[in-house]
């Protein structure tokens, strides 16, 4: 999507009482002067648009449509009455302008567009595994803090269940649910390698060639992060609807949907599957080999050492044996996100 960034990215910004020494009026000054110049940096960067928005606009929609493809009549209904029931704020700023009329389809993009109003939402769409890991253990890394994709849908699940819930919570946690859902399944969103889920690392894609979108951050575009949320979807889909897409996806993958649909909820195990996806075939097939590094905390592409301007320098140019690769993968783990959505929703109301 373009213009990455931010909600996930904070500004690391010295203490104010640094800047304290004498009560002069001159000092004073300087101090206020330093304050607003961080308050508004960080302002700034708040409302710049998220780094990435899994899936992109048609992504999210044609898990959502596929989803509903499979629901039961009980749990489609209770999906229609719940998204009536708590209602999207008309006058909300939605970056993808044709949702169209399915109320699925539509809530599957709001998470994305409400990351500046609720600062606390942005790491409940990903999981950083550190690229290289051999073993299961999902839990470890979910920050016991922040949250993760997991967390968050265990989360909603539990909000939607409860009583006590307001009928606005119970449909900002099914539009969550819906949007996660399609999150975790996207490989980019279960791994790091010290550079914010491929975020950092600018590449060619095809004539398309990395730009520097945001000089305080950063952030080139575009990005590997990118390409698996939009580009490879895009090129496999030109000229095709979101509806189009999730009907193709329902025949091809027909007898699949089914087993995935009757096999036990583990969400654990479906973010595990998008790590091995991103070190075997994401990082795995890139032209330049871009080995595991051990983890180390990061805010933005500017920190350690300049992430993103290091990784500029491999030249990183996918063409069609990487899209003849990525595209199938992308198929499949849309068609598996929208047959588990509808598995868990046909949970909730069999």
């Amino acid at each position: 999507m373009p213009g990455e960034a931010a909600a996930r990215f904070s500004l690391s910004g010295q203490p104010a009482a640094r800047f304290l020494r004498r009560d002069s009026l001159a000092r004073a000054v300087q101090r206020a002067a330093i304050f607003f110049f961080f308050f508004l940096v960080s302002a700034l960067i708040l409302l710049l648009p998220a780094p990435a928005h899994a899936w992109g606009c048609k992504g999210h929609q044609v898990v959502a449509l596929l989803g509903e493809k499979h629901l039961n009549p009980r749990a489609l209904a209770m999906v229609k009455k719940i998204l009536t029931d708590g209602p999207i704020d008309p006058n909300l700023s939605r970056y993808c302008k044709e949702g169209g009329t399915d109320p699925m389809a539509d809530a599957s993009t709001w998470p994305d567009d409400i990351r500046s109003q609720r600062p606390e939402t942005p790491p409940w769409h990903y999981i950083d595994i550190p690229l290289g890991t051999t073993h299961r253990d999902v839990e470890k890394f979910c920050n016991p803090t922040e949250g993760c994709v997991t967390s968050a849908i265990h989360d909603e699940l539990a909000t939607l269940r409860s009583a006590d819930a307001t009928p606005q919570k119970k449909a900002d946690a099914l539009r969550f649910l819906i949007h996660f859902v399609g999150d975790l399944h996207q490989p980019l969103h279960a791994v790091s390698n010290n550079d914010l889920g491929g975020n950092c690392v600018p590449v060619t894609f095809f004539e398309e060639a990395p730009q520097l979108r945001n000089q305080l951050l950063e952030i080139y575009s575009p990005n590997l992060h990118a390409v698996w949320d939009t580009n490879i979807l895009e090129r496999a889909s030109t000229g095709k609807t979101a509806d189009q897409v999730a009907s193709e996806l329902d025949e091809s993958f027909h007898d699949k949907i089914a087993r995935w649909g009757k096999a036990p909820p583990d969400v654990d195990a479906w973010v595990w599957e998008s790590h091995l996806l991103a070190q075997k075939s994401a990082y795995g097939k890139l032209p330049v080999r871009i080995p595991a590094e051990p983890p180390q905390p990061l805010k933005s592409c500017a920190d350690d050492t300049d992430v993103s301007a290091h990784m500029l320098q491999l030249n990183e140019h996918l063409t069609d044996p990487y899209q003849n690769m990525a595209a199938p993968i992308v198929r499949e783990r849309l068609a598996q996100a929208g047959a588990r959505l509808a598995l868990l929703l046909n949970q909730l109301w069999p």
